[in-house]
């Protein structure tokens, strides 16, 4: 007769827990902080401290769009639709600039307009009272507008593109006319051919070999 043999499992004893002794420091945690504390602690994730993506820039120049227009080009096969975006921008102190930009899309035209337009920027005198030092005629292709100074409080006197001009430019005060072609890029570069064609008074003393005080006399 058999006898079954049974195994005696000896469990392992555990280590007896020490109590901390008085005056020691705790050990030092390891683990990794949670994103939310690396944001708040300057962490990788910061970008108010290290001035990244996060932070947004201010605008240093104001943006219009004066007209987009719709492109078709007949090819074979069928038609090409592309957009045309006239877009000007300026600082209201004196310094304007304009481009057009063509693309499939509205935003890409817009954006490429906006590149061009800052490349060719030109400085406006504006005299005191925001108006221009004189009267000047600016011509492009079919198109005249003919601007004249006007004394403060008048406003803007002018249409939807060149209104759009002299609001940019940061001329407040100001008679315009436009005649011959009403196309919204032929009036711009009109008014920007005009604009620059202005001289402050000591351009034109300069040129004239006196002083502004013999100018005003």
């Amino acid at each position: 007769m058999e006898l079954n043999e049974t195994k005696v499992v000896e469990k392992p004893t555990e280590a007896p827990v020490q109590a901390p002794k008085e005056g020691a420091q705790p050990a030092a945690n390891n683990a990794r902080p949670h994103n939310n504390d690396q944001r708040r602690n300057g962490g990788r994730f910061n970008r108010d401290r290290r001035g990244g993506r996060g932070q947004r820039r201010d605008r240093e120049y104001n943006e219009t769009v004066i007209s987009i227009n719709r492109v078709a080009k007949t090819v074979k096969g069928g038609k090409r639709i592309r957009f045309s975006a006239l877009v000007a921008i300026g600082d209201g102190k004196g310094n304007i600039g304009f481009a057009s930009g063509k693309a499939n899309e509205v935003p890409d035209a817009i954006k490429k307009a906006l590149e061009a337009a800052k490349k060719n920027m030109f400085r406006v005198p504006v005299s005191k009272g925001d108006t221009i030092p004189h009267e000047i005629s600016g011509e492009f292709g079919a198109c005249k507008v003919f601007l004249k100074p006007a004394p403060e409080g008048t406003g803007v006197i002018a249409g939807g593109s060149v209104r759009a001009i002299m609001g940019l430019a940061g001329i407040k005060n100001i008679y315009s006319k436009v005649y011959g072609s009403k196309t919204a890029v032929n009036a711009v570069r009109a008014t920007c051919n005009g604009l620059k064609a202005l001289k402050t008074p000591a351009k034109i003393a300069a040129l004239r070999g006196k002083s502004i005080e013999d100018l005003k006399a």
